[in-house]
This record gives C-alpha cells, sequence and structure tokens, in this order.
C-alpha cells in the first residue's frame, strides 16, 4: 500500500504552520498498525519525511515521526503500517478524547 498520495500531501499543511492552533489542528491522515496498537494521526508534513501530529500507542502525546520509520515498522505478526482509506479529517482534540484509557506520554 502506498502510504502517501499526492492528493493527501498537497492536503497536508507544511511543517510547522498549524503551531498556533494546538489541539484545534486537523489531522488530514491516519496510519496504523493492523497486527498492533499503534496509529499515527498526521496534521503537518514536510514535504519529504517527517510528519507532526498526534501518535497513540503505549501513550498518546504529539510530536514529528517519519515516513521513513512508517515503512520500516513491523507489527507483531510482521505486518507492514498501512493508511486508513476511509479516514475522514479531524480535529487533533477528538482524536486524543477518543482514547480515554491511553496515558498521556
Amino acid at each position: 500500500m502506498q502510504l502517501l498520495t499526492k492528493t493527501i500531501v498537497k492536503r497536508l499543511p507544511a511543517l510547522g504552520t498549524t503551531d498556533a492552533k494546538g489541539l484545534p489542528a486537523v489531522a488530514q491522515v491516519k496510519f496504523f498498525t493492523p497486527d498492533s496498537g499503534w496509529t499515527w494521526y498526521a496534521a503537518e508534513f514536510d514535504g519529504t519525511d517527517i510528519f507532526w501530529g498526534l501518535v497513540i500507542g503505549y501513550y498518546k502525546e504529539f510530536g514529528t515521526f517519519s515516513l521513513s520509520e512508517l515503512q520500516s515498522v513491523r507489527g507483531a505478526l510482521g505486518l507492514p503500517v498501512e493508511r486508513d482509506r476511509h479516514f475522514e479529517p479531524t480535529p487533533l482534540a477528538a482524536l486524543f478524547k477518543q482514547c480515554p484509557n491511553v496515558p498521556e506520554g
């Protein structure tokens, strides 16, 4: 699966441009491991490799992650990271609240 399409890249604001928005920033794309509990929501992209957004794994936290990292990660059964083709852009605040049982990192 292609993790990023040209359409998604065009939708993603440049890295650092939504800082002032904080939690109202909008995740434009969702990546996940189908065989473990990790999810990455990207709200910004540097156009090459680095995203900023929300990561939900052992903890939920805001920060950067890389496309190259997502392409190399494998879950417990060896499955690669996928892009949620049905994900609709969603404010990070709403996504953060969806996981009340995951501690903040």
